[in-house]
């Protein structure tokens, strides 16, 4: 049984409980909390112009979120979205969040991939000065797994074009299940890993096979979005 696993935690105002999250440990639960949409969304980061107007940015934020959470950029991608702005004053900062089901099952990380790539593909096409950051949290990470290319990491999906990767200047991932097979973006893509940062906190049953699942909900409050943006930014600096 998971240590925590009938506590509630509020994160960014809301309720969050393990239950939103059980399926990314294999055989542990199979139903998400929150339930999911399947509409787009978009936002802006604090450093600079709106880009749902369609204006093209310096910067954007591609996002996937956890299992079970309503479409969005979710509890990490969120306050991650905030900081990375804020880390970047001096530019104009977007942010879009995977369209994708973010299933209980996990199948749904192949789709998510193939809407990243996509939505990358799409806007670097249109906006050829415009940086990607991109990433996920829980299966959300598989989804950028799975966009980078990465084999064995989760359903079928199609990956970021080789022409566009480096657009992509950093890569941040949080709890991501790619652990769970004692692998890391680092070791597994040569074209992304110099450029990834993964976050598993201790105990962490999703990415570090821990039996602690307050630590799978810990990332949006301890730090690490924080350290995630300033890594992030600071590879946009150095491009």
């Amino acid at each position: 049984m998971l240590v925590g696993i009938s506590a509630a935690v509020v994160v960014a105002g809301a309720v969050v409980t393990p239950q939103a999250f059980a399926a990314t440990v294999p055989g542990f639960g199979r139903f998400g909390f929150f339930g999911s949409r399947n509409n787009a969304g978009a936002g802006t980061g604090t450093g600079g112009a709106a880009a749902d107007n369609g204006a093209c940015t310096d910067v954007q934020l591609v996002f996937a979120r956890g299992t079970g959470e309503p479409q969005g950029l979710g509890i990490v991608g969120r306050p991650l979205a905030q900081a990375l702005g804020a880390e970047l004053p001096g530019r104009t900062v977007s942010s879009f969040a995977v369209v994708y089901a973010a299933a209980s099952n996990q199948r749904s990380a192949g789709p998510g991939a193939t809407n990243m790539s996509r939505h990358i593909a799409s806007v670097a096409a249109a906006c050829p000065q415009t940086q990607f950051v991109i990433g996920g949290y829980s299966q959300g990470a598989s989804v950028t797994d799975i966009a980078m290319g990465i084999r064995g990491a989760g359903t079928a999906g199609e990956a970021i074009p080789a022409d566009v990767a480096g657009r992509v200047s950093a890569v941040v991932v949080f709890g991501n299940p790619l652990g769970l097979q004692r692998r890391t973006i680092a070791g597994s893509s040569a074209v992304f890993g110099p450029k990834a940062k993964e976050f598993c906190n201790n105990g962490d049953p999703v990415c570090g096979g821990g039996n602690n699942f307050a630590a799978h909900l810990a990332y949006p409050r301890n730090g690490t979005v924080q350290q995630g943006a300033e890594f992030a930014a600071g590879l946009i600096e150095g491009n």
